[in-house]
């Protein structure tokens, strides 16, 4: 029983795995086809091995030891949290009671007004503050909620040390998003008020927040979200400390707030890395208690990849991204409803989102496993390859003063922006892939009910703030997004006729493709098996009263059959599928128009839509 099976076989090198990959590549690029380079600037190789755990030694620790890689607990359950506005207060208080037997176990209330003592009172009438978490969404009301609810919990008769929950006074959040403070100058007096208040009082609340969730909603990569994020963090311990706020106290106040995308493995590896670089940073302040380097964490779906076409494409996004969350280690867990980006989300959309966390916990276990990232080789791997880059940044930004400083100097706005431009060009070439909207959209799909004014649907100009240029948050589909709409919107729908001709599997290929690109845009796709004949294809598009006929046949056929086609349509658009050899022969006969899976997609449609004469919308 003490045999160990594996020993049997003969240990395999390296070398011997790579000998076999380059005889399965059959002189393809390694490179080009097996190593994947994102933005986050770390490469991404075909597979990791056992030996990667020799590099990344210091990652051998269990759940809730120091550094905290795997979790500044042994336990992994978090906390289901719901954004709920506040409006009236009444039915507030009844829809959080109705939440609570739903399975809710954090709220987080978004009030946009001035609440009295006795409104906060009815707002947390007959709901048992020490078993769920309270959390304020107040727009920086200088800890106006939170002195609010120290008073409850005194009035009440609570234990403050159950109190569990946060408010989000978060003045370097504020300044990324308004180019500004909330106040109006820089002053650590609220937040040193709102320490002093509450490090005796709610020794567990988090009266301030590091919220980074801007910097990727802005186009940031994972890597400068947590850079950036750990800065933020690293900025009030630095200004507090003159306010006479000691770093335990200091760090037992913040909680961190990220958000989540897509990408899945990084997203997990993210959290990893920042639990472990913040203890780092708190360490090197000489905290009195090992337990003020733990870092509290919340995260929320970001919105920057969530679409308004083919919306429950959302629903999958968010769920993916909510594991991410869940097997990085959050503490907190808020996820956006599918339909929030484009209106004011419905009991539906809010049931979805709230039910994906409860199936990760009720039927996927997600609760009963500790860290399931661990052992991991890809993982591990991305976790010190992202506290490595993020380290990067969080250096460069000490060395140039710290984060006020470098905002102030444009230097974080220029490399977020230059971040944004990568990934919006990647979305534009369709290498950053958006389902449903750059990628395998519903052909049928009409959206005129669609508010363009609302929210998030495309982004605001915002004017220089008073000390530096405020980030631009956006979503990735806006752009294209836009044009489509603007299809939609025109009451006119292009006709797009695929004269598929020739080579049987060339035809198809390309005539796919064809369909799925200017699907993109709202034109009405006609696909055809095939013709025997050109005349026999130019008179169905013809029947079919086509705005755009595309070619579709191989390289080879081409020279024979789009001069034809351009000879005989010459009051259509027509459109060359491919980039084929002959190119500059045909654009000499007259074609000029051509797609291919190099083509610039917010580009051509552009250029298309001005031919058809559809307005854009601004």
């Amino acid at each position: 029983m003490e045999e160990k099976l594996f020993e049997k076989f003969p240990p395999i090198s390296d070398k011997q795995w790579e000998d076999e990959v380059l005889k399965d590549l059959k002189g393809a690029d390694y490179d080009k086809k097996l190593i994947w380079k994102p933005t986050e600037g770390i490469e991404v190789l075909p597979y990791y091995r056992a030996d990667i755990f020799e590099k990344i030694k210091k990652f051998d620790i269990k759940p809730g030891e120091f550094p905290y890689v795997r979790g500044t607990n042994a336990k992994q359950a978090w906390e289901i949290s719901e954004e709920i506005e506040v409006r009236d207060i009444k039915e507030t208080n009844k829809e959080s009671r109705y939440l609570i037997s739903k399975g809710i176990t954090s709220f987080r209330f978004k009030i946009r007004r001035e609440l009295t003592t006795t409104d906060f009172e009815q707002l947390l009438d007959k709901i048992d503050v020490e078993n769920i978490s309270i959390n304020f969404r107040s727009g920086n009301r200088n800890g106006w909620y939170s002195s609010l609810f120290s008073y409850y919990i005194e009035k009440e008769g609570y234990n403050p040390k159950k109190i569990y929950g946060s408010d989000d006074f978060d003045t370097y959040g504020h300044m990324l998003k308004h180019g500004e403070y909330p106040c109006g100058h820089e002053d650590c007096l609220c937040a040193e008020n709102l320490v002093d208040m509450l490090k005796n009082k709610m020794p567990n609340f988090k009266p301030i927040s590091v919220n980074a969730t801007h910097i990727q909603n802005s186009g940031a990569s994972v890597v400068r979200e947590l850079g950036y994020g750990l800065a933020m963090g690293a900025e009030y311990l630095h200004k507090l400390d003159r306010c006479n706020i000691t770093v335990d106290d200091m760090a037992k106040e913040l909680q961190f707030i990220f958000t989540v995308g897509s990408n899945y493995f990084f997203e997990i590896a993210k959290l990893r890395a920042a639990r472990l670089l913040w203890a780092k940073i708190v360490e090197a302040h000489n905290p009195e208690c090992i337990d003020s380097t733990k870092m509290y964490m919340h995260c929320i779906t970001t919105f920057w990849n969530k679409t308004v076409y083919d919306p429950y494409v959302n629903i999958l996004r968010t769920t993916t991204e909510a594991m991410s969350a869940i097997i990085g280690g959050t503490n907190s867990l808020s996820i956006r409803p599918f339909d929030a980006v484009y209106k004011d989300a419905d009991d539906f959309s809010r049931r979805i989102a709230r039910n994906i966390q409860l199936i990760l916990r009720e039927e996927a276990y997600f609760d009963k496993v500790i860290d399931p990232g661990a052992g991991s080789y890809y993982i591990e791997y991305l976790t010190d390859q992202i506290a490595e880059k993020a380290w990067e940044i969080f250096l460069e930004v000490q060395d140039n003063g710290g984060f006020v400083q470098a905002f102030k100097k444009g230097i974080i706005q220029k490399n977020l922006k230059n971040n944004a431009k990568n990934r919006n060009q990647n979305v534009d070439l369709r290498k950053e892939k958006l389902i449903g909207t750059t990628y395998y959209p519903d052909f049928n799909e009409i959206r005129k009910d669609v508010d363009t004014d609302f929210g998030f649907i495309f982004a605001k100009n915002k004017k220089n703030g008073k000390i530096g240029e405020p980030l631009n948050l956006y979503r990735g589909a806006e752009e294209i997004e836009k044009i489509r709409l603007a299809t939609d919107k025109s009451g006119k729908r292009p006709v797009v006729f695929n004269l598929t001709i020739g080579n049987l599997n060339l035809r198809k290929a390309r005539s796919q493709f064809a369909s799925d690109f200017f699907a993109c845009a709202g034109y009405e796709i006609i696909q055809n098996a095939g013709f025997d004949s050109i005349d026999q294809g130019l008179k169905k598009a013809t029947e079919k009263n086509a705005d755009i006929i595309v070619v579709c046949s191989s390289d080879e056929e081409y020279e024979k059959i789009v001069p034809e086609v351009v000879k005989k349509e010459k009051d259509k658009i027509i459109v060359v599928a491919g980039n084929p050899k002959c190119r500059t022969a045909l654009e000499k006969v007259g074609a000029k128009n051509f797609i291919h899976i190099n083509s610039n997609m917010k580009q051509e449609f552009e250029y298309y839509q001005e031919l058809l004469n559809i307005k854009p919308i601004k």
